[in-house]
């Protein structure tokens, strides 16, 4: 048998055992409380009877017993009627509620549904009926498997919850794990590629051409850069965001279909703020990939940046399809994706990115069917 297979095994077991357990502990609870209920019954009985001999009492009746068993129930709330249950005493009721017939007429009604009455012969043929309620306690205690039951249910979601996270955190180390593999595995060759794009320097190949062999050079060091700090903490450097924006932008623009419109906005003087560039560009190359996609490769995509006082805001903004409202927050999820082919790793991975490591946030702010999404990407500005 496997490991995984007699984990599984193990984990069913324990559910069963506690389902079982559970049972148990909730039939006892109605057992107790059935208990007890006999017993308070029987107490009503012995004051019934206690009532009765005060009532036919002469002046040979020891009535010190029946006095004594009268005054030790002080937990019940009775009311004494006759046989057509009209209100004639009560005991253990509160006194504004004792004065006052209409709340005593709905105590009554209430107690009615709790226990049924005791009958208190008088004679042969008058009676009285004794209705009483549940003790505070026994109230009490009626609750308990309830609490009981939400006690578990809580205990069950922060099982489920740990489970759950150490199931993702292991997820995450596979992840990691693969994308250093990736970036080791593309690191081979590209450094054969770094040699050829030497070799082709020295057979004077036309200069335009080698520039944009080494941009392209470049690009998969970088990407072999981002994949290696995946599941790593990024160092994070003071940084010109302004530039480092419209070098990501303009790298994609240049290797983009002429079909898209490209404008790009920002302040004329620097913004230093604390990022990691190769992250911060992968940030900007995921967003706009992603309102390409969504433009279907034709369309106007612009990037702008605006500071305020305290932040950095970057808004990315498409004439794509849009996104509806109960998505907004979706698109950031692992595995959410709207295309046929795709993992819908991209927006999580940017989400992780600008918030985890940058400590900033990232949001839909505003999207309509069939005109357009307008993301938005904030840092903190250094004070």
């Amino acid at each position: 048998m496997q490991f995984s297979e007699k984990r599984n095994i193990t984990r069913w077991f324990i559910i069963l055992a506690s389902f079982f357990i559970v049972i148990i502990i909730l039939w006892n609870t109605y057992v107790f409380f059935q208990i007890f209920k006999n017993e308070e019954r029987l107490k009503i009985e012995l004051w019934a009877d206690a009532q009765k001999t005060l009532a036919n009492a002469n002046e040979y009746t020891d009535v010190d017993l029946p006095f004594k068993i009268i005054s030790a129930n002080s937990s019940n709330p009775m009311i004494v009627t006759n046989s057509d249950e009209l209100i004639l005493n009560n005991n253990n009721i509160e006194e504004e509620i004792a004065k006052d017939s209409i709340q005593l007429r709905k105590l009554f009604n209430r107690i009615k549904t709790e226990n049924k009455p005791i009958k208190m012969a008088l004679s042969e043929d008058t009676y009285h009926l004794v209705y009483y309620g549940n003790s505070p306690l026994l109230n009490k205690l009626k609750y308990y498997p309830i609490a009981l039951v939400l006690i578990i249910i809580l205990f069950g979601a922060v099982v489920y919850n740990f489970y759950r996270a150490t199931k993702m955190a292991t997820q995450n180390k596979l992840w990691a794990g693969m994308a250093k593999e990736t970036a080791h595995q593309i690191g081979t060759p590209l450094s054969s590629l770094i040699g050829w794009l030497e070799i082709l320097k020295l057979d004077n190949v036309e200069e335009s051409t080698i520039k944009e062999i080494e941009k392209d050079v470049n690009r998969l060091q970088t990407i072999t850069d981002r994949f290696s700090k995946i599941g790593s903490e990024p160092v994070l450097e003071e940084k010109d965001i302004v530039e480092e924006t419209r070098n990501s932008f303009e790298y994609l623009q240049s290797r983009t279909s002429k079909q898209v419109d490209f404008t790009f906005s920002g302040p004329k003087e620097p913004i230093i703020i604390p990022i990691n560039p190769v992250l911060h560009s992968w940030t900007i190359e995921n967003l706009v990939k992603n309102a390409i996609d969504a433009m279907r490769g034709k369309g106007k995509l612009d990037v702008s940046i605006i500071e305020d006082k305290n932040k950095v805001k970057i808004k990315i903004s498409d004439t794509g399809k849009g996104i509806p409202k109960n998505q907004f927050t979706k698109i950031f999820e692992p595995g959410f994706t709207t295309k046929k082919r795709g993992w819908g790793l991209g927006l999580s991975l940017t989400k992780r990115i600008v918030q985890d490591y940058h400590k900033g946030s990232i949001k839909v702010i505003a999207s309509e069917i069939g005109k357009g999404t307008t993301i938005q990407v904030s840092y903190d500005k250094k004070v």
